[in-house]
């Protein structure tokens, strides 16, 4: 590797560790990165393709109406670098007042995935749960019930949170140099 390589990812990594500790030091982005709080996430599932986030699904909806919705394009929302579609204008705005309050925790990522440390992007949005008041997504209906039946589930989700997070912001690092 010649010298003009070397120095060029040095100042790549330096200049990466900089964004991300401007990202993660403004103020209600940062969170609790041991609790899993959604505005620590920074790593928003949107599946393998696009940057939908949950599918399509109204975050609201499943506070508000008690259940998943599929949300519409024409009431969309831009947060934390994705999309998010709601099922009306009521929804979109209550979201955009309070993102925090109604987005899934873990990034929309499998929340039993995360309990073992492991990351599972294909979640299904009708496999949730609202547990503490948070909203907790599964890749099945089997392990939402699980999270509600198991609550060191959820204790153990919150434990491995920052070792996933970490794996996510190396992958998404590796993805930018490459």
């Amino acid at each position: 590797m010649t010298t003009i390589e070397t120095t060029r990812k040095a100042g790549l990594a330096a200049l990466a560790a900089f964004a991300a500790l401007t990202i993660f030091a403004q103020p209600g982005t940062a969170g609790d990165a041991k609790t899993g709080d959604a505005k620590s996430d920074a790593f928003i599932n949107t599946g393998y393709f696009g940057d939908v986030a949950i599918k399509g699904y109204d975050p609201v909806a499943y506070f508000t109406e008690h259940r998943a919705q599929k949300g519409s394009p024409d009431y969309a929302y831009r947060w934390l670098g994705a999309t998010w579609h709601f099922a009306s204008a009521e929804h979109r705005d209550l979201f955009a007042a309070e993102p925090v309050k109604y987005a899934p925790q873990y990034g929309g990522y499998c929340a039993d995935g995360v309990s073992f440390g492991t990351i599972t992007t294909n979640i299904d949005p009708r496999a949730w749960r609202i547990i503490g008041g948070k909203l907790y997504l599964s890749y099945d209906p089997g392990a939402a019930g699980g999270l509600e039946e198991n609550p060191a589930k959820v204790t153990s989700s919150q434990k491995y949170w920052p070792e996933v997070r970490r794996t996510l912001m190396s992958e998404k690092q590796t993805q930018a140099w490459q």
